[in-house]
């Protein structure tokens, strides 16, 4: 049995909050070729997810809040905002889902909307490594020089 407890979370959240690309991820299936894949994903404020898309090896994914706040952003093929799913725990009434699945096709990233955010994913295995998600063409390369200033236009965007 796997249990995951305040600790568990607590220190996926520090090793985020201390690495350079402010988020870490931790699996929890045992192996790449699980028929399930399940992994916490600690994403804290400023964390560049360049948006992306799971169309070469299409599997829809399944986002759940554990901590926080988040907001999920589609895209269309050029780009252009489709839609905003602000997501996030213990926030009924305010115009918040717990979590959200998105269509393997689909363009979208996550952006943490205040510090100690950790979600829940899942899609189905295996996960062949060799094919990795698909990265946006018309958005900036994570680390460089455009994506700090494309991350805030798109903040700016999706919050108002």
């Amino acid at each position: 049995m796997k249990v995951f407890s305040a600790d568990y979370l607590n220190d996926l959240t520090a090793q985020a909050q201390g690495n350079l690309r402010k988020r870490k991820h931790r699996n929890i299936h045992e192996s790449y070729a699980d028929p399930c894949q399940r992994l916490f994903n600690a994403i804290e404020p400023g964390s560049y997810i360049r948006p992306h898309r799971h169309a070469a090896d299409p599997r829809d994914e399944l986002l759940i809040a554990v901590r926080g706040s988040m907001a999920l952003v589609t895209f269309d093929e050029q780009g252009v905002v489709t839609g905003v799913v602000r997501f996030g725990v213990d926030r009924n009434g305010e115009g918040f889902a717990v979590g959200a699945e998105v269509p393997a096709n689909t363009w979208h990233t996550v952006i943490a909307s205040e510090p100690g955010c950790v979600l829940l994913e899942v899609k189905a295995g295996p996960f062949d490594p060799n094919q990795p998600k698909d990265l946006a063409p018309w958005a900036p390369d994570e680390g460089s020089a455009a994506a700090a200033e494309y991350l805030a236009k798109l903040i700016e965007s999706v919050t108002g």
